[in-house]
């Protein structure tokens, strides 16, 4: 793992976020898990090597930023917001995301297929928040404090994570650093305003969701990005495309690639993001 300062690492090099931890005089604070078992395992070894696990923060209920809690059991209290909490691991008619977490091991964990768990046993008890907050909440441990900031927009139980003795943040999902940013059933304008709070930090080091460990500057871009993806699909619907002609012409594919491990994503990406937004855009808010 890459270590950011002398108490804090994350993995930037696997398919999925960037778990995390921080160590403190009083035992170590993981922020989310390794999806691929082995990883997780390995991850949950090393950090253990460092004293006990006190908590597991999870930024977010996006497959790649939990399912490894089920190979943290044991291993202190987990945290949850409860807008994560409420969508922690649900089917809905878009996506399995068991099935999902399955399909990462043939190419990227093939020796994690020992230890993927069936369908009903993870389900039984998948590790999720035994704490669960709503707005923001403030841990401490030794001599660590972990503002746990609700910063909604990407995800509904957005969590962005600051420990300002070390002067770091991990944002999760509300930073895609250098790769394809996932609109998915965001919220723009609330993204935009979880940008604002964190810029508004005291802080040298952003751990992003995925990609490499940036700083504030970052998140310039990161608006960017947002507000570039919002524009092109108004634009779209300005000019009187249907959506699948918006789906098939607004595409910001040259500008990035995708994260690692996902590359054969990038179409999906495309697609789901100008669908998403068009579906919002052209939205009649209730009672209208």
């Amino acid at each position: 793992m890459q270590r950011v300062t002398d108490n804090v690492c994350t993995d930037t090099t696997l398919r999925g976020c960037n778990p995390s931890y921080v160590t403190t005089g009083d035992g170590v604070v993981v922020i989310d898990t390794p999806q691929l078992p082995t990883r997780a395992v390995a991850m949950r070894q090393e950090a253990e090597s460092h004293g006990p696990i006190r908590y597991l923060v999870n930024t977010e209920h996006h497959v790649d930023h939990i399912f490894g809690n089920y190979y943290f059991k044991g291993a202190g209290t987990v945290v949850n917001h409860q807008g994560l909490y409420d969508n922690f691991m649900v089917l809905t008619p878009d996506l399995d995301p068991y099935e999902y977490a399955h399909e990462a091991i043939p190419t990227d964990d093939p020796e994690g297929e020992a230890i993927f768990p069936p369908r009903d046993e993870y389900y039984a008890d998948p590790n999720k928040g035994r704490i669960v907050f709503t707005g923001d909440l403030t841990l401490r441990v030794g001599e660590h404090t972990f503002r746990l900031l609700h910063t909604p927009g990407h995800t509904p139980g957005q969590l962005a994570v600051h420990v300002p003795e070390e002067r770091v943040v991990f944002t999760g999902d509300t930073i895609f650093n250098e790769c394809q940013t996932w609109l998915m059933t965001s919220n723009v304008e609330e993204w935009l305003a979880a940008l604002d709070r964190i810029k508004a930090l005291d802080v040298d080091h952003v751990v992003p969701g995925h990609g490499p460990v940036t700083t504030l500057k970052y998140l310039d871009t990161q608006r960017s990005v947002l507000l570039e993806w919002r524009a092109a699909v108004a634009a779209a619907i300005a000019k009187g495309w249907s959506r699948e002609e918006t789906i098939a012409r607004v595409n910001f594919a040259e500008r990035y690639p995708v994260d690692i491990g996902q590359g054969y994503m990038m179409e999906h990406i495309q697609t789901l993001n100008a669908a998403s937004l068009y579906d919002k855009l052209t939205s009649v808010p209730a009672g209208k």
